[in-house]
């Protein structure tokens, strides 16, 4: 055990290194900035192509499109919360990916279950006990903990900030990282108890096991610790105090201060919570103040303050940030002045390495929309994942799919540099393309969806207004070329549906609506 930052390193580490000096594939690092309660993406990224529907349906909580941060390269059609300063500046340095859109057929709106689903990279039906980075960390690491620490790996697999190593960073019944926390334990453990032998039988086991792992904490909290004492944070940007964001940025400073004293750790999972906004998400008299924009500006200014770190400290080429929350909310407000869990969310990717821009397109806004209708979901959260493991962490298809447990095409999100290179550049994945075509629209029983792709694996789905799957109309191999697919709702419901096309790395969503 030991003290970072004031805060106390438990877990499941060796002399510090030097500071890491390149950009190989085994010193790449991912943050993962988790966003607790479900984040309003339509407050967030604000689809400006869509507000007159927009003020129809939330105009309680909607910011006034005068106060909206255009983001540059969008037309106009699309900008940050006024609170988004921070995220705007990596925007337009380049250094910010925006993934719309992003959920998984038939969503949970339970926090705990929708939390796991997001952790482990389950299926809605599905219940895994380890997640999807503790399965990474397993592929590349695959005895631990036995014989670690080593020359190989002295230090910590992955390290949690501000809370306890959950599910998605185990595997196999293991805790593959370690936390750091506010908690302190009165017990120094690393003395006889290692002297005293064990019994040949399962108790003697388990003992054993646990001497392992408190050896690893005792071994991994002086390397910890080691390396933080270098102290060579160089931002001045980081909130502090009182100021929105203060906490999750003492968190991300820890993770800079961590890097830059040479630690190999992987992965560093950090988080900000109070995004369940149900009710008071604005001021009544002025929506661009209250709840929400304070909490929107905390993520933003902290990351901003992050990102600011690793550029003075010549080692943001070494980083990859992300965040994601486990749901977004509904398009309709409520009357409480705030919002309901919903479906889809807009995912940020950011530094150096990113592939800027936004991919997908602006949620579009039905205008039969009522309270239980969601936004359409355009990415599988899943195949950001993929894309991260595929093209930053460099692994190959067949480990992606194993740690991902099935196929989910990678996304163009990050520059694969030293990867295999791959056609990742596409412009904004085809959207300024039609691929996806849906006739007669609206329907009565029966319609046809046509599509065109480049050849390969293809994906049809079809989705009812609140995101559950009613349709897997296609999900097989197809060659090149356009194709045709009669699509028969006959015993569906009236009202709106999305017919969702996945290509390779391409997406397109389309609003169809049944009617009598």
């Amino acid at each position: 055990m030991a003290t970072v930052g004031g805060l106390t390193v438990r877990g499941f580490a060796a002399p510090m290194l030097a500071p890491l000096a390149s950009n190989d594939v085994e010193d790449r690092i991912l943050v993962i900035v988790q966003l607790f309660g479900g984040n309003d993406g339509l407050n967030t990224v604000i689809p400006l192509d869509q507000y007159g529907l927009l003020s129809n349906f939330r105009s309680n909580v909607l910011i006034s499109s005068s106060d909206v941060l255009p983001l540059a390269g969008t037309g106009g059609l699309t900008g940050f919360h006024p609170a988004m300063t921070g995220l705007m500046d990596l925007w337009d340095d380049g250094k910010l990916s925006i993934v719309q859109g992003v959920g998984y057929p038939n969503p949970n709106y339970s926090h705990f279950r929708a939390t796991d689903i997001y952790e482990t990279g389950a299926d809605f039906n599905e219940i895994l006990e380890s997640g999807w980075i503790g399965r990474y960390l397993g592929n590349e690491y695959p005895n631990y903990p036995v014989g670690f620490p080593n020359a190989v790996m002295p230090d910590p697999l992955a390290i949690r900030i501000g809370g306890p190593v959950g599910v998605s960073l185990q595997h196999m019944g293991v805790n593959m990282g370690v936390a750091i926390n506010n908690t302190t334990d009165p017990l120094d453990l690393t003395g006889n108890i290692y002297n005293d032998p064990v019994t040949a039988d399962c108790k003697g086991d388990k003992l054993d096991f646990v001497r392992t792992v408190q050896r690893q904490t005792d071994q991994y909290g002086d390397v910890i610790e080691n390396a933080a004492a270098v102290g060579c944070s160089m931002s001045t940007m980081y909130p502090t105090g009182n100021q929105p964001g203060a906490q999750l940025a003492q968190a991300l400073k820890i993770v800079a201060q961590l890097i830059c004293g040479g630690l190999k750790t992987r992965i560093y999972w950090v988080s900000e919570s109070g995004f369940d906004t149900h009710a008071q998400q604005v001021v009544d008299n002025d929506h661009t103040q209250g709840m929400h924009a304070n909490l929107l500006q905390g993520v933003s200014d902290a990351i901003r303050a992050f990102q600011d770190d690793l550029q003075l400290l010549n080692l943001e080429d070494q980083v990859l940030g992300m965040t994601f929350s486990e749901f977004g909310r509904r398009i309709m407000s409520n009357g409480s002045f705030g919002t309901d869990h919903g479906s889809s969310q807009p995912m940020f990717l950011f530094g150096s390495k990113v592939i800027p821009g936004m991919l997908g397109q602006n949620p579009v806004i039905d205008p039969n929309t009522n309270v239980n209708t969601n936004l359409a979901m355009q990415y599988d959260f899943r195949s950001v994942y993929a894309s991260v493991l595929k093209d930053w962490f460099c692994l190959d298809q067949m480990e992606v799919d194993q740690i991902m447990m099935n196929t989910y095409q990678p996304l163009a999100l990050v520059d694969p540099d030293d990867c295999i290179l791959a056609s990742v550049h596409e412009a904004n994945q085809n959207a300024g393309e039609t691929l996806l075509d849906v006739y007669p629209n609206p329907f009565v029983e029966r319609t046809n969806v046509r599509f065109r792709t480049a050849g390969g694996h293809v994906a049809i789905q079809v989705f009812n207004e609140e995101g559950k799957l009613i349709q897997l109309l296609v999900n097989q191999d197809l060659p090149a070329g356009e194709h045709t697919r009669d699509l028969d709702l006959g015993d569906g419901a009236l009202g709106v549906y999305y017919c969702r096309l996945q290509s390779g790395g391409v997406q397109q969503v389309k609003s169809i609506v049944k009617v009598r």
